[in-house]
């Protein structure tokens, strides 16, 4: 593609050759002749200086350099949607394979993709322009809107809602029993029946082997584009807000409640019944055992507000020479 036409498409502003030609988008450090690349990131911008690419996009004051720029607001999302014009998904015609397994009862919209060994359960409902894919288990009476895209192995349990666009990858289990038992007078434990669904809003994305847990009463809710990462565990009863992200390996106990827009980095962990507000982020392992006020950036454990985390850090760090120097004193 010429990189005018490119421009074109994302709506940038080209500084350099019209007519030279993007093959494919690659990263910074290994792109090279005839790739498109991009700085969304400070830290990189002296990369960017080095590049082999033929273009890199930038924010529209970044400086000039060998390569041609592509100016933009947004270079990052600019990049994503580069990406889509040369990477070519795979197609799956609508149909649906011999070896699936579909109860009688079950209402499946037109145009549906219908993969190998599938199995959908009595009474589902799923809206039109449905992908599911191999060896996906649909439990009873679930319902799905349209443009529901499902990877192998993912899993959706009975009664369980989802809204229009929603995006499972492999191995994600939706529904499946919360966590929850009542210890009985000789100490073992008597399993609490999970009676409430997971309700999927629409244009949510859960990623593989992540797990939205049912609820023992009520629900539990992702509210609508919300993106849920690989190893996610969303308990019990939780709601997660509006387009909020919650990262790799993040663990949300039951009753947990996140606001909208709020990012909770990887391997964070929030103790039950507790509220995350809207806007808060929450920096990669910090451990929440309370409140967290709206827009507020917390870390560490138990989590503080990040500025005073990061004196904390800093005079952690000097404790061996605090040390000699007390000892110092005393002698």
């Amino acid at each position: 593609m010429k990189l005018a036409n490119l421009a074109e498409h994302l709506g940038a502003a080209l500084h350099g050759d019209p007519e030279a030609q993007i093959n494919r988008v690659a990263g910074l450090e290994t792109a090279g002749a005839g790739d498109l690349t991009f700085v969304a990131n400070p830290k990189y911008a002296a990369l960017a200086r080095t590049t082999k690419a033929t273009a890199v996009l930038v924010e529209p004051a970044f400086p000039e350099i060998s390569a041609a720029t592509l100016r933009i607001e947004n270079p990052y999302l600019a990049f994503a949607r580069a990406i889509e014009l040369f990477y070519q998904s795979p197609a799956y015609p609508p149909g649906i394979h011999s070896t699936a397994v579909i109860a009688p009862t079950a209402k499946i919209g037109a145009n549906a993709h219908i993969g190998a060994y599938t199995v959908i359960g009595e009474h589902v409902v799923i809206g039109d322009n449905a992908t599911i894919l191999p060896h996906v288990v649909i439990y009873p009476h679930v319902r799905a809107g349209n443009n529901l895209f499902v990877h192998a192995h993912a899993v959706i349990r009975e009664h369980c809602q989802l809204g229009d666009g929603v995006v499972l990858q492999n191995g994600a289990i939706v529904g499946a029993d919360g966590f929850g038992f009542a210890k009985q007078g000789d100490q073992s434990w008597y399993k609490i029946q999970q009676s409430g669904p997971a309700v999927l809003e629409d244009s949510v994305e859960i990623q593989a082997n992540a797990t939205i847990d049912r609820a023992s009463i009520g629900e539990t809710r992702v509210r609508a584009g919300a993106k849920i990462d690989n190893l996610v565990q969303v308990g019990h009863g939780s709601t997660v807000g509006e387009n909020t992200l919650l990262c790799a390996q993040v663990g949300l106990a039951g009753s947990t409640h996140v606001g909208k827009n709020v990012i909770l980095a990887g391997q964070v962990g929030v103790a039950g019944h507790c509220t995350v507000g809207d806007g808060a982020i929450a920096t990669a392992q910090s451990g929440i055992p309370n409140d967290v006020e709206p827009g507020k950036v917390v870390s560490g454990y138990p989590a503080v507000d990040n500025r005073q985390w990061l004196r904390s850090v800093a005079l952690v760090n000097r404790l061996p020479e605090l040390l000699r120097d007390l000892k110092s004193t005393r002698k």
